[in-house]
């Protein structure tokens, strides 16, 4: 018994053969819950309280995760604006805020905010003033909605840094300091055995996030064929394959494992194997606030390999290799 470890026994063959492996960042390499996740709920209160002037009961992490569940909002800020629309789609019909939630979210895809938009655009729900306001998604800083979020999660000086200019809406430390990380040295030092130099990022995080959280971690991965698709055209966005595919054959890969913990992950993996570039998914549901309900998803999915934590990495790997 090797508690917190599954491995498709099917997949035994290719697991042998991976060569490579490369990381989602947010929920696998790091700890989240109380810096994006908290971001996006102190975005959501600030935009519908000055933006919209609607008071709506506390944003949930469970509200979060509805939506991330529909494979279409790996970006954070695309999930505060499905919630901002929520929360004045609710004062306008007078229907609870956790239910339109939960009714958007059901009726949302792959296509992310796009599908939101179309439900609501179906059920006549006229909410023109407030995209007007947000102007989201927009080129960077003609949507108040994004630099809001960067100016909560960054806090001063980062986003000063990061953007060349003062922020306008908050000023503090940011969020992005709750980050927790859960790689490690001695980690990576037994990865780096298995799999020499082909070890990669494929993350939504822009890149000076993830160097000003991981910190020296950074540079034990192979910078040149990671991708932060926060710098990167918004078509780019997981779960589009490209990026992943990019990596692997950056890093000259033959067997890949990609390590996630979202539906976008998972999707993205799948797409990149299909394609012919052969490649492992690793779900990671430790971190989830509903650790249970996460691993039901992977495997209900069929995943190849299902971890509690990436530290088990290693003697999953080993586990086989016996």
């Amino acid at each position: 018994m090797n508690e917190g470890i599954y491995i498709d026994a099917q997949k035994t063959a290719r697991i042998k053969k991976l060569d490579s492996i490369i990381f989602d960042c947010d929920g696998v390499l790091i700890n989240v819950s109380n810096s994006y996740d908290l971001a996006i709920k102190k975005t959501v209160d600030f935009v519908t309280t000055n933006f919209a002037s609607v008071k709506i009961p506390q944003v949930t992490t469970e509200m979060i995760d509805i939506f991330k569940r529909t494979g279409g909002f790996n970006d954070e800020v695309d999930v505060t604006y499905a919630l901002i629309l929520a929360a004045v789609t609710s004062q306008k019909t007078g229907h609870g805020f956790s239910n339109v939630v939960s009714e958007l979210a059901t009726n949302a895809d792959s296509t992310g905010i796009r599908s939101v938009e179309r439900y609501l655009d179906m059920t006549k729900m006229d909410l023109a003033e407030i995209k007007k306001k947000l102007t989201y998604p927009a080129k960077r800083f003609e949507s108040p909605l994004s630099s809001v979020f960067d100016e909560i999660f960054y806090g001063t000086d980062l986003y000063t840094k990061l953007y060349g200019r003062n922020p306008k809406f908050f000023n503090g430390q940011g969020l992005i300091e709750n980050d927790i990380v859960l790689v490690t040295k001695n980690l990576l030092d037994e990865l780096h055995q298995r799999f020499d130099k082909k070890i990669a990022i494929v993350t939504g995080r822009g890149e000076v996030s993830a160097s000003h959280s991981l910190k020296k971690l950074f540079d034990e991965f192979d910078l040149k064929n990671s991708w932060f698709l926060e710098d990167k055209p918004r078509e780019m966005a997981k779960p589009n394959p490209l990026p992943l595919i990019s990596s692997i054959k950056g890093m000259g890969a033959s067997h890949t494992a990609f390590v996630g913990d979202s539906t976008e992950d998972y999707i993205m993996a799948r797409k990149a194997d299909e394609s012919g570039i052969p490649t492992l998914f690793c779900g990671i549901y430790g971190t989830s606030k509903d650790p249970q309900a996460k691993k039901d998803f992977f495997e209900q999915k069929g995943a190849d390999m299902i971890l509690e934590s990436i530290s088990l990495l290693p003697k999953t790997l080993n586990l086989v290799r016996a």
